[in-house]
């Protein structure tokens, strides 16, 4: 495959990306900020890595007064290495998001749940404890969805079987998110 196939196929699958779904995942975390609602963002590996980045962009990214603007208040649970390591070895692997929701989650806060395939055992936990508790819960997907695509109470999907390439445009609409937002959100 060469790069012109490359960015055509990719191309390709931007396009198939639902805008619906798009203005629902902006509508979601815009609420939550006009709500002064905490904001979690989790996922695994490529998608801890997005989870990492969107966070810190909305945070920084959607500030156009560091001032006086009000803050959006986020946070990426894939960040604190040391707690996720103390959890995954005197629990599980797949309590290392959900026990971070129990110390600092209200009613009402947004849980976005990024899971390429949609069925990472530890996501799942998590959006299921964040259901129960009261939370708002976004899907962020790729593949079929998965069975994250089926609990969360809203989602985006990228329809496509390639893992870098649905993480790669999961990239694409968090950097919209955080430009539109940032024109939003002006004071």
């Amino acid at each position: 495959m060469d790069f012109g196939s490359y960015l055509n196929d990719f191309n390709a699958m931007l396009g198939r990306v639902a805008p619906q779904e798009v203005e629902a995942l902006v509508q979601a975390v815009e609420n939550a900020y006009r709500e002064g609602r905490f904001i979690f963002f989790i996922g695994n590996g490529g998608s801890a890595a997005n989870s990492s980045h969107v966070a810190e962009d909305l945070a920084k990214g959607t500030l156009s007064d560091f001032e006086r603007q009000k803050r959006m208040r986020v946070l990426s649970l894939t960040d604190n290495v040391a707690h996720i390591t103390a959890l995954a070895n005197d629990l599980s692997y797949e309590s290392i998001f959900v026990e971070q929701l129990r110390h600092v989650a209200s009613p009402g806060d947004l849980l976005i749940a990024i899971s390429g395939s949609g069925n990472s055992p530890n996501v799942l936990r998590a959006v299921e404890w964040a259901n129960a508790n009261g939370m708002k819960t976004f899907g962020v997907t790729g593949y079929d969805g998965g069975r994250l695509r089926k609990i969360a109470q809203a989602g985006l999907h990228v329809p496509c079987h390639n893992m870098g390439m649905a993480e790669g445009v999961h990239s694409v609409v968090f950097h919209y998110l955080v430009e539109v937002l940032h024109e939003r959100l002006k004071p």
